[in-house]
């Protein structure tokens, strides 16, 4: 029943149990992907098959432009775009609004993400290139049937025979070159228009066969297809746990520049309500007659500057956000607001060392380079092999029915067998290609090698880098945060002074906006580092459903990781005043 309803399920069965052992193999918590039906349909019932196909690019003739009017209320509408797309930072989300969390993004972004899919679909199609390989390699049924009708004259008169001939074959390969078969093969034949006692034969025969390479060919070289095939599917069991950690970073990454373009957003509200309270004050003031009119146009430029920029983030915001929607494979029309509650993930304390001897070890795209080095040396070999003479063994049995009877059935004659054996010896008179394929193989293992150097080098720098810039980002938000706190001393140094000038105030609130900013650019680029260490170290580990593992000891009171259902989206932020 289940081979109706799916016909492909048994092929699924096996690949799923070939991707499952391959992810064991690595350890890790590496997980393996699971072939779904996703069978798309194939019923169109037009075009497919075009060769004229229809265009839409109608002329300018046939096309529209209404203008704008010039007095239209642009603010309105921008602000009517913004409510629309998205809750505002500060502002409860509204009926509809799906608030995402960050782990609630990672998982997103393993059921539903392209990226992932297609990291999925490359996995899978490594496993079915090595059943398919395993099955060439395994013993294979064949059954031809072949019907014949031939005729021959002699003075106008014609004989005609009808020839059935049905031939079951097994072959397999031999592990070291060479293959066997064996078959069997009935013929029957039936005599047309001739006397009826002979005309109906039938006979039968089992023979085996097999061909063995003793020099070219023989050996290891005659395993190559499966040996990379194998080996193929252990390279694509570590790219797709590495993708998936490198995915959860670049993930992490634009959910924390979300959160910062937000923050940036808030910065710039506040900004301009604190605008517009000195606005007000030096309208006073001017009104008063303790300041000139033209002190007031400070305050009113700058307002207005501010509210241009508040427009041009929350634009951006927008692009942003449905750029994000789009890589978690969400409606790009759905509205999602952003959870900013991060989970707290302590800095490591390591060495440069430590970090370079980490990533030696742990770096699954390293180790790939580093087998894959191997197969280049494997095909210098096998290119060598190929220089060597020809020397094959060839052999037939074959025991047939009795040949004197007219229908011998399946009663084969022991007595009646047939055997031939040969050799071949075929001298390299002519190897040139061969040889300048051995050089061809030398000089792609040299390049490979040279290839694997470089990379292994810039793992070392990348690992060393990731420690740099872990120190550095705390640095840059120990100086941000005091950066704010000196320009937020000020700024209510002088508003509480009554012979502060509406530029002082000004600069003072610029300056706090861009210490805001630089602060939270400095607490994305914290976390950030952080991940990007366990990364470029080999240490990120990721959940079965694509959440974030921490290391033990990484939670701050926690001695060792959380279990696989804990949720960690309530601790305070990274970094977070």
């Amino acid at each position: 029943m289940l081979g109706c309803a799916n016909p492909l399920g048994r092929v699924d069965a096996h690949t799923d149990r070939l991707l499952r052992e391959r992810s064991e193999e690595l350890g890790g918590g590496a997980v393996a992907p699971k072939v779904r039906d996703r069978s798309i349909s194939t019923e169109r019932s037009s075009g497919r098959y075009r060769t004229s196909l229809p265009t839409a690019n109608p002329g300018a003739s046939s096309l529209s432009f209404r203008p704008a009017l010039a007095d239209r209320d642009v603010a309105d509408r921008l602000e009517r775009y913004a409510r629309e797309s998205l809750p505002m930072p500060g502002e409860a989300s509204g009926q509809g609004v799906r608030t995402l969390t960050l782990s609630e993004t990672f998982r997103l972004t393993q059921s539903s993400g392209r990226e992932f899919r297609f990291a999925e679909e490359d996995y899978i199609l490594a496993a079915i290139r090595l059943l398919i390989e395993r099955h060439l390699w395994s013993p294979r049924l064949f059954n031809d049937t072949t019907a014949r009708l031939s005729g021959s004259g002699t003075d106008g008169r014609f004989e005609h025979a009808l020839d059935l001939i049905n031939t079951l074959r097994v072959t397999k390969r031999l592990p070291y070159g060479g293959e066997v078969e064996a078959r069997w093969v009935v013929n029957a034949t039936e005599q047309l228009r001739t006397q009826a006692t002979g005309r109906y034969r039938q006979s039968s025969e089992l023979a085996l066969s097999g061909n063995i390479p003793l020099l070219r060919g023989a050996g290891q070289v005659a395993r190559e297809s499966r040996i990379q095939a194998e080996r193929n599917l252990i390279y694509a069991a570590r790219n797709f746990e590495r993708f998936r950690r490198s995915l959860l970073v670049d993930i992490a990454a634009d959910f924390f520049a979300l959160i910062q373009s937000r923050d940036r957003i808030a910065n710039q509200v506040r900004q301009i309500e604190g605008l517009k309270r000195d606005n007000e004050a030096t309208g006073a003031k001017v009104r008063a007659g303790r300041l000139r009119a033209f002190q007031q146009q400070i305050t009113a430029s700058r307002l207005s500057q501010a509210q241009q920029q508040l427009a041009r983030l929350r634009e951006s915001y927008i692009l942003q956000l449905d750029r994000f929607k789009l890589r978690l494979g969400l409606n790009i029309t759905d509205a999602i607001d952003i959870d900013p509650a991060i989970f707290d993930v302590l800095e490591p304390d390591t060495t440069l060392r430590e970090a370079m001897e980490l990533a030696l070890e742990y770096r699954l795209d390293l180790q790939n380079r580093r087998d894959q080095l191997d197969d280049q040396r494997r095909a210098v070999a096998n290119a060598r092999n190929d220089l060597l003479p020809d020397l094959n063994l060839d052999g037939t049995v074959s025991i047939p029915t009795d040949p004197l009877a007219r229908e011998g059935g399946v009663l084969i004659q022991p007595e009646e067998l047939n055997y031939s054996v040969g050799a071949t010896f075929s001298l390299p008179l002519d190897r040139r290609i061969e040889r300048l394929n051995v050089r061809q193989a030398i000089v792609g293992l040299e390049r490979a090698q040279r290839a694997y150097d470089e990379f292994r080098d810039n793992v070392i720098i990348a690992g060393r880098q990731a420690v740099r810039n872990v120190d550095l980002a705390r640095f840059q938000l120990q100086l941000a945060e005091e950066q704010v706190r000196i320009n937020e001393l000020g700024l209510e140094e002088l508003l509480l002074r009554d012979d502060s000038d509406p530029q002082s105030v000004v600069d003072r609130r610029i300056a706090l906006l861009t210490a805001e900013n630089a602060r939270d650019q400095a607490i994305a680029d914290l976390r950030n580092a952080i991940l990007n260490f366990l990364l470029a170290t080999g240490q990120a580990r990721v959940r079965a459903d694509g959440t974030f593992e921490p290391l033990p000891g990484m939670v701050e009171g926690e001695d060792a990781a959380p279990a696989a259902g804990d949720e960690l989206d309530d601790m305070i932020p990274v970094g977070a005043p």
